[in-house]
């Protein structure tokens, strides 16, 4: 598959059937810290110093904190500063520096919409001659990862770490003992809910305080109802987009779910940033939960035997009963991003370029990030998880990512972060059942292009 050089009007192109030997893309999750201590990340020797802010959360933070160890130790003149944050205060502070003109030297994000504001506002370098300088680089990645780090046929992104689709996750011990099958279609979601509660049970996991989890079911209903076409006519600008007949069939398919009591309790006031939802499936609380790739990990790490015994189950999101979208697409983050800020000094910028030539998916990284139920976006990556205990989950990754006709981004991310804020408040409120499913579209329409 050719490199792809997509702009904003054809980024639900993203799909990623590519032969799977060269195919396959994290949301995480408030306050900052410091990536390790001392000269691992702090720049000894008084040489010149990079720096680099990403998202914190175990496993993944580690992965990150390492990669940066293993190259300040390769690099003792030239080092990289790290500090990471949880996913919401992160978005508000690099929002902050980036306007400010004090963003750090890397830049990490997921591309789209947000790196186009980046871009617009004249903050990030422009790295296509420095990829066709360092082809090399280039080609080790997946052609498909590119695609969100292009803004006009230009790349200002390097593309990194994994790829990872939404998926419906379900504790297979509580199926069984409600007496029911993973569901298949989306009739069988709202048939089997009634009987999940019955049991005391909780049919679906949420942290609906952090917005953007609740967003995930939206992006599968907009898909499965009307096709990818449905939120591209929002993302190319088209007047009313938002007032799609399958937008507003999908909007009160939502809150049927929501009003029938489909998630937990006081899901309102659960954050995905202490990973709390994930505790609710792995303990037995939940039932099901529709979530990012990346959390696979964290219920690894943290669920006891859930994971290793083999209780948890994982499927794509089923179809809807007469919808027009291919049941094989899928949503999430086709790769996560690093830009290198337009005004880090000419020694920091040669510092974050060294940092992607030989620390970026290096070979270390790229076992590392299969060692956490993740799929590297390096070529060849499948080597790594071949032999993994997780062999299985990370194949179903490789395979969903793979096969799906559309990969689509992440709505937050492929729009201007004005118009996202705009939706993911508008979310919440359509979840808390505070706006009906028109005055969501009408909310939404208001900010089109914006």
């Amino acid at each position: 598959m050719e490199t792809r050089t997509t702009s904003r009007r054809t980024f639900l192109s993203l799909s990623m059937g590519l032969p799977l030997g060269a195919a396959l893309a994290a949301c995480g999750t408030s306050g900052p810290t410091r990536a390790g201590g001392g000269s691992a990340t702090g720049g000894g020797g008084g040489g010149a110093k990079a720096t680099y802010w990403y998202l914190s959360v175990e496993p993944q933070e580690g992965v990150r904190r390492r990669a940066i160890e293993r190259f300040n130790k390769a690099n003792p003149t030239t080092q990289i500063e790290g500090t990471a944050f949880q996913n919401d205060a992160y978005k508000t502070k690099i929002k902050t520096a980036i306007g400010a003109g004090q963003a750090p030297t890397l830049i990490w994000g997921w591309g789209g919409g947000t790196l186009r504001s980046y871009v617009q506002a004249g903050q990030v370098e422009d790295l296509t001659s420095w990829f066709s300088e360092n082809a090399a680089v280039k080609d080790r990645l997946f052609p498909s990862s590119f695609g969100a780090a292009t803004v006009d046929g230009k790349i200002y992104a390097m593309p990194c770490e994994t790829v990872q689709p939404i998926v419906l996750y379900y504790n297979k011990e509580v199926l069984e003992k409600v007496g029911v099958q993973p569901p298949t279609t989306w009739g069988e979601i709202m048939d089997i809910v009634p009987k999940i509660n019955a049991k005391g049970i909780a049919p679906f996991a949420l942290g609906g305080q952090s917005r953007w989890t609740n967003m995930m079911w939206l992006e599968f209903l907009f898909d499965r109802i009307g096709g990818p076409e449905v939120f591209q006519a929002v993302f190319d600008g088209q007047k009313d987009a938002w007032s799609n007949p399958a937008a507003l069939d999908a909007l009160t398919k939502m809150q049927d779910l929501i009003k029938a009591n489909g998630f937990i309790k006081g899901f309102s006031s659960i954050t995905a940033d202490s990973n709390a939802d994930q505790a609710l499936l792995y303990t037995g609380k939940a039932a099901m939960m529709l979530h990012g790739a990346w959390t696979y990990g964290g219920m690894k790490n943290d669920g006891g035997d859930f994971v290793p015994g083999g209780h948890l189950g994982y499927m794509n999101f089923p179809p809807v009963d007469g919808g027009k979208g291919d049941p094989s697409n899928t949503v999430g983050n086709p790769g996560q991003y690093l830009s290198i800020s337009a005004k880090a000094t000419p020694e920091q910028k040669e510092i974050a370029k060294k940092f992607f030539t030989t620390g970026v998916l290096d070979q270390t990284e790229v076992k590392e990030w299969a060692s956490t139920g993740g799929v590297p976006i390096a070529k060849g990556a499948d080597s790594a998880f071949a032999s993994s205990p997780d062999a299985e989950f990370l194949k179903f990754v490789y395979d969903i990512a793979g096969n799906a006709k559309t990969f689509a981004q992440s709505w937050d991310q492929a729009l201007s972060p004005t118009a996202a804020e705009v939706l993911l408040d508008n979310i919440a409120k359509l979840f808390q059942l505070s706006i009906s499913p028109q005055q969501f579209q009408s909310n939404m329409n208001a900010v089109i292009g914006k």
